[in-house]
């Protein structure tokens, strides 16, 4: 009975099977069948609805084959199926909980197909699946309506972004979120801005602005997401950018051609060469687009300072807030992560560190890491000062484990390498003296703040550690004490010893001349004229362009440069006011910082082709200077990214040197650089020719063989004669003299 059964339901699905081909590819003609079977598919569904919970097998099959038929056929009748989507709605909203599985997933698989035929558009769908997710308690059904959202907004904004579709989903995310904040259903939102977010589907404001308000919920699981996506976020999605680059399939177009014209050239073989030349154009039209601007999430919030201060009052701060450690750890982690990339002031937030600053407090290297991240050149150092100083009390002393002074030297220097005013000559001299400890870790760490110090503030050491740069640095004013809130200036390498080098020029070339050396000559106006001739300009035939036009200046000459020579800019105005504008020109003259005239001279000049080469050769010259070691580390600390993540690894990684390896450990650490998979350097070879679709050689396929194939003409060359193998010597002689078997031919 069961088996009659079966075959009926099997012979039920063939015949639809077959209908829905024939409709497809003639719908008029086939209209009425389609009516018959549409007919069955209501009364199966009335049936249905007077008692959803039934369990008769049959009933329900018949209604899951007919509700796959009509959606496959929806688009052909439009007029038949009108109310169909509607209905599929409506049974899905109201008796998804009720629904057999394999029903209930044909549904939602219906619902997605009649959305890719675009019978209903992909507001409809998404505000049908997403109420579901939500409220749903199947696990099973969540992690569908899950993929089938996130599918359907991909597909969306495949072609171009569908900003009109983006925010009305956005928008009811954040309402999901704001309207109870308490509900654990705001990790759905999490879940799918964190998963468009990496898929660089969602990559504005509004999609971070629902992360914000995430990480400010009070369900510890929602502000978890929100904190992590911030924490994490932009990693996930270059890895993600990463990935898809290199599991592109890497399509050889010689490799193909060279096969289809050695091999019999048939129609499949011509297909995959234009298959695989239009993935190849595809692929360099991809490489050649403009990259996206893809900015970071905690560059694109809104107001990063009030973000910063309710989230650390919320849920650091606040006593009655109920969320652990670890959570707790990452929300600190943040707030100090935004303080220290957007140069925000939370005084309360350093006080907040020092009951935790002991070194049996649980996650202390994290503690130090947030504080150090936390901190930066607009930070008070009367603020930082008392955090240092327990720092050096708990961690660095004599009686500490090493790892643990190791630890603390390593925080010291990470907080001093943002703002130095934070240390004291005293302590700073008491802790460069555990570089002569007798642990690795530890002298490494103190020989990192004391070559810190060497740079940013060597005045605060005694003579004998301030080494050979930073003493010279001090007697010829390189190395001067940074004020509070002090920026330094950057300038374009070279750009100096070039502007040196053409007052030098200038100079030699008036003094030949017999002309005072501040002075220009006509003769030197037409060597400027030379070094212009290769730059040709169209001129303007219009009856405006007669002459030039002289325009007053702002008190400062655009002068044009040639190679050799140069007119003297005049010197600024005196200000308004002074009494004697001599002495104004001479004091704001003396008072002027080098910075300034590296820029006037960029300003005010515009550089010939002839200056640019030169400008050129100055700067190989200074790159090479900056290889030496003392420069090495000045622009390894020049060129630091202070608002970059710092980790409890970093902070705990000098005290990893001091530390002693197991056999297993150093065994590790020296395969750690060899491969698995050793190959000599023929078999390499024989690997690439492969990958390149190169044949071998016939000694190469003579080596393959069978023994037994080969043994006839191994006994045979046994056999030889004398006179034969002067022959076939000869022979090779011969071959290779007329250029291999063919000969050279011309």
């Amino acid at each position: 009975m069961v088996k009659r059964k079966v075959g009926a339901l099997e012979k039920v699905e063939a015949d639809l099977a077959s209908l829905q081909y024939r409709c497809r590819r003639d719908p008029p003609s086939y209209q009425d069948d389609f009516q018959n079977q549409y007919n069955q598919y209501e009364t199966f569904r009335e049936l249905f609805l007077s008692n959803p919970s039934t369990t008769d097998d049959s009933g329900i099959v018949s209604l899951r084959e007919l509700i796959e038929f009509v959606s496959h056929c929806a688009d052909c009748y439009p007029t038949v199926t009108a109310q169909f989507p509607n209905q599929l709605i409506e049974l899905l909203t109201l008796h998804h909980d009720e629904l057999e599985i394999e029903l209930r997933d044909k549904i939602v698989g219906s619902l997605v197909l009649l959305r890719n035929k675009d019978v209903i558009d992909s507001s409809t769908l998404l505000n049908t699946l997403f109420p579901i997710l939500v409220t749903t308690s199947s696990k099973s059904l969540r992690a569908l309506l899950f993929s089938k959202i996130l599918s359907d907004l991909r597909v969306s904004n495949s072609k171009g972004t569908n900003h009109r579709l983006n925010r009305t989903i956005q928008t009811v995310l954040f309402n999901l979120l704001t309207s109870d904040r308490e509900s654990p259903k705001g990790i759905w939102a999490v879940k799918i801005t964190r998963e468009l977010w990496k898929r660089q589907i969602w990559t504005d404001a509004k999609a971070v602005e629902i992360m914000k308000e995430a990480s400010l919920a009070d369900n510890e699981k929602v502000i978890v997401g929100g904190v992590r996506f911030f924490l994490g976020g932009d990693k996930e999605r270059e890895e993600a950018a990463e990935e898809s680059s290199d599991g592109e399939d890497d399509i050889d177009i010689n490799k193909i051609r060279h096969q289809v014209g050695i091999n019999k050239k048939t129609k499949k073989k011509e297909r995959e060469l234009k298959k695989a030349a239009a993935q190849v154009k595809k692929k360099e039209k991809k490489k050649n687009a403009p990259h996206p601007l893809n900015f970071s999430a905690l560059h694109l919030l809104h107001d990063p300072q009030g973000f910063a201060e309710t989230l650390f009052s919320k849920h650091v701060q606040n006593s009655k807030s109920k969320l652990p450690l670890e959570s707790k750890l990452l929300v600190l982690n943040l707030v100090s992560r935004l303080v220290g990339l957007h140069k925000l002031t939370v005084i309360s937030l350093y006080s907040y560190f020092l009951k935790y600053l002991t070194p049996r407090q649980a996650s202390v290297t994290s503690f130090l890491a947030c504080l150090a991240q936390a901190t930066h050149n607009l930070v008070p150092p009367d603020v930082l000062e008392p955090l240092v100083q327990k720092i050096a009390n708990e961690f660095v002393s004599e009686a500490a484990a090493s790892e643990v002074a190791a630890a603390g030297l390593n925080a010291i220097r990470e907080i001093c390498a943002r703002q130095p005013l934070a240390m004291n000559d005293t302590l700073l001299q008491d802790l460069v003296t555990y570089r002569k400890s007798k642990d690795k870790g530890v002298v490494m760490a103190a020989r990192g703040l004391l070559s810190l110090y060497r740079e940013v503030g060597a005045e605060l050491l005694k003579k004998r550690d301030r080494g050979k740069d930073a003493a010279l640095g001090l007697i010829s004013g390189q190395l001067k004490e940074r004020r509070f809130g002090e920026e330094e200036a950057s300038q374009i390498l070279g750009l100096e010893e070039f502007e040196k080098w053409k007052e030098e020029e200038r100079r030699k070339k008036r003094i030949a001349m017999g002309l005072p050396p501040d002075l220009a000559t006509d003769e030197e106006e037409e060597d400027e004229a030379e070094d212009w001739k290769n730059w040709e300009v169209e001129s303007d035939d219009s009856d405006d362009s007669g002459g030039w036009i002289n325009v007053e200046s702002d008190g400062e000459d655009i002068v044009i440069s040639d190679s050799e020579d140069e007119k003297e800019p005049p010197a600024k105005k005196a200000k308004l006011g002074s009494e004697d504008p001599t002495e104004g020109t001479s004091k704001s003259k003396s008072e002027e910082p080098e910075g300034k005239k590296l820029s006037k001279l960029l300003t005010t000049t515009i550089m010939t082709p002839a200056d640019l080469a030169k400008l050129r050769e100055f700067q190989a010259a200074a790159s090479v200077k900056s290889n030496m070691p003392s420069a090495k580390r000045r622009a390894a600390l020049a060129n630091t990214h202070f608002d970059d993540a710092i980790t409890a690894d970093q902070i705990e990684a000098p005290a990893l040197l001091g530390k002693k390896k197991t056999k297993e450990e150093k065994i590790a650490m020296a395969k750690g650089d060899r491969e698995e998979h050793h190959q000599s350097t023929t078999a390499r070879r024989k690997e690439k020719k492969l990958a390149e679709g190169k044949s071998t050689t016939n000694k190469e396929k003579a080596r393959k063989k069978n023994f037994l194939m080969t043994l006839g003409k191994a006994k045979g060359k046994q056999k030889r004669s004398l006179v034969d193998v002067r022959k076939t010597l000869k022979g090779h002689i011969e071959r290779q003299k007329r250029g291999g078997k063919r000969g050279n031919k011309g």
